[in-house]
């Protein structure tokens, strides 16, 4: 499995091989009332080639294809990473809308089957390597999260509010 969707189709990462239809829900860490089934696209995908509740910053130059893109993980989160098990489902794109004036994700409002069993992503540090993507293991995130603002890329933070939080629960502060 390459991570990223075939021509037409959109995915849904899970830790959880045995999802048969996907029921539109408000998301726990949703900013809307709405309820969706959420998907990424090519662009997307390895933004979520992580373990669901690790943070992380995901970065690239729209405007440079030449400039490597960059994901970012805190240190405490790299053997919780090597060690899940994630898998993807694919869906028809036609299915599902782009959601928000530049769509990060595509959503359907309606439940939805899956085009055929989840397939396992594989080794996570890996397949970022394979796609020539940087992995960074910082000691925190946020430095690097101002710095990918201040320079105008295009990013994604995902569960920012789990940074300086590992796996196991809170980690003391750095003094």
């Amino acid at each position: 499995m390459s991570g990223l969707p075939a021509p037409g189709e959109v995915l849904h990462f899970s830790e959880d091989p045995s999802i048969h239809a996907f029921v539109p829900h408000v998301a726990a860490t949703a900013q809307q009332p709405e309820a969706y089934v959420w998907t990424v696209d090519a662009l997307n995908s390895p933004c979520y080639w992580f373990p669901r509740q690790c943070p992380r910053v995901c970065s690239w130059d729209a405007s440079d294809e030449d400039q490597p893109r960059v994901h970012a993980v805190e240190e405490r989160w790299l053997s919780t990473m090597r060690r899940t098990l994630l898998f993807a489902y694919r869906f028809d794109a036609n299915d599902f809308a782009p959601f928000g004036e530049r769509p990060h994700a595509h959503v359907a409002t309606r439940p939805v089957e899956p085009l055929g069993p989840p397939v396992a992503v594989g080794d996570l540090v890996a397949l970022h390597e394979q796609h020539g993507i940087e992995l960074r293991v910082l000691p925190e995130l946020e430095p690097w999260f101002t710095e990918v603002r201040e320079r105008g890329l295009e990013f994604s933070g995902i569960r920012m509010g789990n940074a300086g939080i590992g796996p196991g629960g809170p980690f003391p502060t750095r003094r």
